[in-house]
């Protein structure tokens, strides 16, 4: 009898250990499961140093400008521009002086004249120098100021085959543009200030709209080859608000509030 109940209390004492151990290395489990702890293989590493931008690594910001009537600020009676703005914006908004060290874009200004400008030597050293260069150039080789572009007895049915058949050519000479700014500079941040359609008012069937959205299209392949080069989009800013951004003077360049939501767009890319 005696050796029975110690047999079967020997079996009873190894059956409540084991349970106890069971119930050990199952919380134990459940707890790395549902409680995990990094390996030493799978540690998470310290995140790299956030490399500085330009704008932040400068004590000071330079900009030289190119390009058309646009970066001229014609229709702005302040005579600010958008460039104008972006440098006061920008000199809020980072705490460092901010200069304009050359504005050289000229009204009425193509791709082809503003090509030529920049094999200059005068240019090339001017863009050397800035820390930001900003660029419009385009619509004067797709629109000519409305040259052509418009048909019937009125003159005022939109023709975009007028835009259309200047495309190609003033796209393959914007390529040679973007490639001699970052060959000048190849560390300025380069915004190139998109198209937008100043007609589109005139243009019932919205056929220019697909012009320009080809163009900035095409544009943004160019920059996006060139790490620091940024196409600065524009047409939704007018596609809205056309009557209210458009100088009443031209019916083409944008007035001071449209030139203010171009600047706002720069300074809030480059933030």
């Amino acid at each position: 009898m005696r050796s029975s109940r110690f047999i079967w209390g020997a079996i009873g004492l190894t059956a409540s250990v084991s349970t106890i151990v069971f119930a050990v290395g199952f919380a134990y489990a459940a707890n790395q499961i549902w409680f995990p702890k990094a390996s030493g293989d799978l540690a998470i590493s310290t995140p790299a140093p956030k490399k500085e931008t330009v704008i932040e690594s400068k004590s000071k910001l330079q900009i030289v400008a190119l390009g058309d009537s646009l970066t001229a600020g014609t229709g702005d009676n302040t005579g600010k521009g958008y460039v104008g703005r972006v440098r006061e914006k920008l000199e809020q908004q980072s705490g460092k002086p901010v200069f304009v060290l050359n504005n050289l874009a000229i009204p009425g200004y193509k791709s082809d004249q503003l090509l030529n400008d920049l094999a200059l030597k005068k240019t090339q050293d001017a863009v050397s120098q800035a820390d930001i260069v900003l660029l419009t150039i385009g619509g004067n080789d797709i629109f000519a100021g409305g040259d052509g572009i418009f048909t019937g007895e009125n003159q005022t049915e939109f023709n975009p085959q007028g835009a259309l058949k200047r495309m190609d050519p003033a796209l393959e000479r914007m390529d040679q543009v973007l490639t001699a700014v970052n060959k000048a500079n190849p560390n300025a941040i380069v915004m190139y200030v998109g198209l937008y359609h100043p007609f589109l008012d005139l243009d019932p069937k919205r056929e220019g709209s697909l012009i320009v959205q080809r163009w900035n299209n095409r544009v943004f392949e160019m920059t996006n080859r060139f790490p620091n080069m940024v196409i600065v989009p524009t047409y939704d800013l007018f596609e809205q608000n056309l009557i209210k951004y458009l100088s009443s003077a031209d019916h083409f360049h944008p007035n001071g509030d449209g030139y203010e939501r171009i600047a706002d767009r720069i300074v809030q890319i480059l933030k």
